[in-house]
């Protein structure tokens, strides 16, 4: 179970990814935010001038560039940190969403090449206010259908994506997890440390 929710964990961040492709990332409904990032996503997940290994550098630098515009980095990395993050100053603050970015762009560009074939059906959307989600299930090739809830909220003005419930399993909490275990056994600046390791 914990194989397959981290696989489908790097498909949710693939589609994400193909927001640098659009012109107009941040318009319109959720719903169709969404739709029109995984569309595409697909498109070019599929697209075989994208496909070799010597275009994996040039595909990922595009993506990265794009991506403070689509992800909430500061919510996410709050939400990651829990309740530690009030403990931590404003520099602390800054420098963990920062990091925690660097960690999330490294973590799944590299594994940005496990598309496989899955197909994408859209639910519901659901908005309250300045939040929304948005229901879909990830359809792999053998039938197995995944459902996957894509978290936004409105930053001044544009929706931004937060978090992605992967069968009941929110990522940005399965991180919280695993930072608050670091923290509790040993400490923050240990947590520090080990990101730092892993995106150097």
């Amino acid at each position: 179970m914990r194989q397959k929710t981290r696989r489908i964990e790097i498909y949710v961040f693939t589609f994400m990814f193909s927001l640098a492709f659009l012109t107009s990332a941040n318009a319109g409904a959720p719903l169709d935010l969404v739709r029109t990032i995984v569309d595409r996503a697909i498109q070019i997940l599929k697209d075989p001038k994208l496909s070799s290994p010597d275009k994996k550098k040039e595909r990922v630098d595009r993506l990265r560039e794009a991506l403070a515009a689509v992800f909430d980095y500061e919510e996410m990395a709050k939400r990651a940190l829990g309740p530690h993050w009030r403990q931590r100053t404003p520099a602390e603050q800054e420098e963990f969403v920062k990091l925690f970015r660097d960690f999330l762009e490294r973590v799944y560009s590299e594994k940005i090449g496990l598309y496989g074939g899955e197909k994408v059906r859209f639910g519901r959307e659901v908005m309250d206010s300045e939040f929304a989600q948005v229901e879909s299930t990830i359809i792999q090739p053998k039938g197995e259908e995944i459902a996957v809830v894509y978290k936004l909220r409105q930053v001044n003005g544009q929706w931004k994506v937060y978090d992605a419930i992967v069968e009941n399993i929110s990522i940005v909490n399965n991180y919280r997890s695993q930072f608050d275990r670091v923290i509790s056994s040993s400490s923050y600046e240990e947590l520090v440390k080990r990101l730092r390791e892993k995106v150097g």
